[in-house]
């Protein structure tokens, strides 16, 4: 049986590009983990770069529609069934991504089952601001023990409030219980891509800018023209809630880049916070300096992967 290699790091610090060069050398495909790249026609928003991965076959990116509202529990199941595939194949698969939940989700193998709407609750939390319901989230999380929600994603009040009627409703094993069957951290090589923090911020406002000149604007008036509320697009947070924010004229250009800069460099510092939590919830992660030349990270996966398939 393949062991799974897991590439994580925070946004910008060249995780795809590094595992689609692995995958050529080990005849490997990539499982996306990340809970945007799921949605379709949301291509420079969620920075999938496709071009990165070239010959390199892909899977869990482009997989549901735009407006839904795609969870953990969905994002594991259809890894498993990837992951499963990927293996019968006989190819290698590589686990590549930056949302920190859902990496730990499938390699802990958290217990999830899918939890309705709650009207009620949902009622009772209306009106409430992000930093009160953030709050709320917060304590929950503290007196269940659990670590299944990620802060990186909860930067909207629709965010958290469904947060919060998750870990109200779940039922899912706290960070002390034993994982399920479906676990496969023990299987993985984990590898962090290590982007010092001056040039992290550095890489973040150029790919911004770039992103901006490619049609990201164009492309959130096209989802909503398509049809697609402009609450479900903010929902998804990042650039999705900053641009259609200046679509729909409640921010100038100037407000929205500014904000929106802020936004994903706090973003990817709380990646980065989430990954040193998995460190101490017993995940070992092999860091890589992300400014060594490709064909040198590569070789130190290798040389890794190499001592644990022995």
């Amino acid at each position: 049986m393949k062991q799974l290699i897991t590439i994580l790091g925070p946004t910008a610090s060249g995780k795809t590009p590094l595992a689609a060069a692995l995958a050529r050398e080990v005849n490997g495909e990539i499982l996306s983990a990340d809970s945007r790249q799921v949605y379709r026609r949301m291509d420079i928003g969620t920075g999938k770069d496709l071009c990165d991965y070239g010959d390199v076959p892909y899977h869990l990116i482009d997989i549901c529609e735009p407006g839904t509202k795609y969870n953990l529990f969905q994002y594991q199941q259809d890894f498993l069934a990837a992951y499963e595939d990927i293996l019968h194949r006989g190819k290698q698969p590589i686990l590549c991504g930056g949302t920190g939940l859902y990496i730990e989700a499938v390699l802990k193998g958290y217990r999830l089952s899918p939890v309705p709407q709650n009207p009620e609750l949902r009622a009772r939390l209306e009106g409430k601001s992000l930093e009160e319901l953030t709050g709320m989230l917060r304590e929950l999380k503290a007196r269940n023990g659990s670590v299944m929600h990620n802060t990186t994603d909860v930067d909207t009040a629709q965010r958290a409030i469904r947060a919060i009627e998750i870990e109200m409703g779940q039922t899912l094993g706290s960070n002390d219980s034993p994982p399920s069957q479906e676990g496969i951290g023990g299987d993985s090589l984990i590898i962090g891509v290590n982007i010092d923090r001056e040039l992290r911020r550095e890489k973040i406002t150029r790919r911004l800018k770039s992103r901006l000149e490619e049609g990201m604007v164009d492309e959130i008036r096209a989802l909503l023209d398509s049809g697609i509320p402009a609450e479900d697009l903010i929902y998804y947070g990042l650039e999705y809630k900053y641009l259609t924010e200046y679509v729909i004229g409640k921010l100038t250009y100037d407000e929205m880049f500014r904000q929106l800069e802020i936004a994903i460099h706090q973003f990817a510092k709380r990646q980065m916070t989430w990954f040193r939590g998995m460190e101490r919830r017993g995940f070992t992660i092999h860091w890589i300096d992300a400014t060594l030349p490709m064909e040198e990270k590569v070789q130190a996966i290798l040389q890794l992967f190499s001592q644990i398939v022995q």
